[in-house]
This record gives structure tokens, C-alpha cells and sequence, in this order.
């Protein structure tokens, strides 16, 4: 899987990148079959942006973005808001659908059924 980086009018240290990388590369290991990630950071005066937008086959894109004072807090809150979405993903159909609540059996049918109680 490849990882592009931007940086729109910012400064990103190597270390926030690498950071970047891991955590898009542990999340596209959950998603089969990924292409690639597109990490963007922005700087725009005083609030730092960070977009992640992950390509696989058979999915849309996910797309999460982060805002923050910071490129550390955006980042953190892209990728929470991009777990949520691959888990989301990974949940089948089925899964997804509300379960019906089937009404349980009330007391005195519980007693009429079961052979072992005696009334008294």
C-alpha cells in the first residue's frame, strides 16, 4: 500500500509522518486489499487540518478529517474518526440490520411449561 503526504503551507516533522503511516497502514490492514492513502496537512493561521482518504477496491473512499491547534491532536482525531468507519466497513450486512426483540415468556407460562415445578 502506498502513502502519499502533502503539506499545504505546513511543516511536518518526520516523526509525525511516521506516525501518520503506521496508523493508516494498521487500519488498512483491517480493509482487504488496499490501495492507497492520501495524508494531507494543511496550516491555515492558527488551525492545523489533517485529511486521510483511503482507496479500496470494492469500498468508497473513506475519507476523515482532523482539526486542532496542533498536527498531533488533528491527526489523533482523523484516525478515530477513520477507525469508526472501517469498523463500520467490516461489519457485515447482516450485523447492521436492528435484531428483533422477541417477547419473553411471562412467569406464570414459565411455571405451566417447566414439567420439574409443582404448583402448590
Amino acid at each position: 500500500m502506498d502513502v502519499i503526504f502533502h503539506a499545504h503551507h505546513a511543516v511536518v516533522s518526520d516523526r509525525l509522518r511516521e506516525r501518520a503511516e503506521r496508523s493508516v497502514e494498521r487500519l488498512a490492514s483491517r480493509l482487504k486489499r488496499t490501495v492507497d492513502a492520501v495524508v494531507r496537512f494543511e496550516e491555515d493561521g492558527r488551525t492545523r487540518r489533517v485529511e486521510i482518504v483511503v482507496h479500496a477496491p470494492r469500498h468508497c473512499r473513506l475519507v476523515a478529517e482532523g482539526q486542532g491547534r496542533a498536527f498531533g491532536a488533528a491527526l489523533s482525531d482523523a484516525i478515530s474518526r477513520l477507525e469508526s468507519q472501517v469498523f463500520h466497513r467490516r461489519r457485515t450486512p447482516r450485523s447492521r440490520t436492528p435484531r428483533s426483540r422477541t417477547p419473553r415468556p411471562r412467569a406464570r407460562d414459565a411455571q405451566i411449561l417447566s414439567p420439574t415445578m409443582s404448583r402448590a
